[in-house]
């Protein structure tokens, strides 16, 4: 029970089940639980920068810029930093998400990487919003766009193929195929290059097919239209990972709609 101002002993609220209660700079939050810090605080509107974050995909902490500062109040006198993308919400947290010893750490992170990517649309973008317009670091001697985020190898890893991957350590750490060879296992799919931040992976697509790391990867064209929506090498995967049939795979999903649409109809019409 709590005593407020008027005098009169409150009972507090009961904590409904699978929520809990927690403030975001100051303010009151009710969230479900299992739910990670960075989740809860955009939806409340509270925004929390990242440059590795994807809902697609399981979060990784990989850059760090998502830090906030987390205390309990009755058990700790000192706040903790933790990655806001990894923790968990829980009950009586308070959570400051841009105190200056945050914000100290951004500011670093973000110096660093404009020193490797002083190209980087978003890493340009995050710089200037904290107050830095030019790296105190020496640039890279070979300045690069990518800014080793991991979204492109956690995809090609989710997905199946695993083609790529993030290899070297230090200022050479890159995202490449094995032996910096065509990789054998791409399908051609070009999701690493569609979630790349940053335009970092260099791919194009023709009548012939799909072109991205050194490999050219010809269409599979829908029998019905002859439209070209998935290459040979995805449907070979996707048939062996998937047991369906290669040839169910060979219509594109607007003819086998209207083929549906076509069967419901006539059923319709029948009935």
């Amino acid at each position: 029970m709590t005593q407020t101002s008027d005098g009169i002993r409150h009972e507090p609220e009961p904590r409904a089940p699978g929520m809990v209660t927690l403030r975001i700079d100051g303010r009151l939050v009710r969230a479900r639980e299992g739910r990670t810090l960075l989740a809860v605080a955009r939806e409340a509107g509270i925004e929390i920068p990242t440059l590795c974050h994807h809902e697609a995909l399981e979060p990784s902490g990989g850059c760090r810029l998502c830090v906030v500062d987390v205390s309990r109040r009755e058990r700790e006198a000192e706040p903790r930093l933790v990655a806001a993308c990894l923790h968990p919400v829980e009950e009586g947290l308070d959570v400051r998400t841009a105190s200056e010893r945050v914000l100290c750490v951004r500011r670093e992170i973000l110096d660093l990487l404009l020193a490797r990517c002083p190209e980087s649309p978003p890493v340009q973008r995050l710089a200037r919003a904290h107050g830095i317009f030019e790296s105190s670091y020496r640039e890279a001697p070979d300045p690069t766009l990518c800014i080793l985020c991991g979204l492109c190898t956690r995809l090609c890893d989710a997905l199946g193929p695993a083609a790529i991957s993030l290899v070297g350590r230090g200022i050479g750490r890159e995202v490449a195929p094995p032996f910096q060879a065509p990789p054998p296992d791409c399908i051609g799919c070009l999701s690493c290059a569609l979630i790349c931040p940053t335009g970092h992976i260099l791919w194009s697509s023709s009548e012939a097919g799909n072109r991205i790391w050194g490999r050219t990867f010809p269409w599979l064209r829908c029998p019905t239209c002859g439209r070209a929506h998935l290459t040979e090498a995805a449907a070979d995967f996707w048939a062996a990972r998937t047991g369906v049939p290669r040839v169910e795979l060979e219509t594109c999903d607007a003819c086998k709609r209207a083929a549906t649409g076509a069967t419901v109809a006539r059923l319709a019409a029948a009935g």
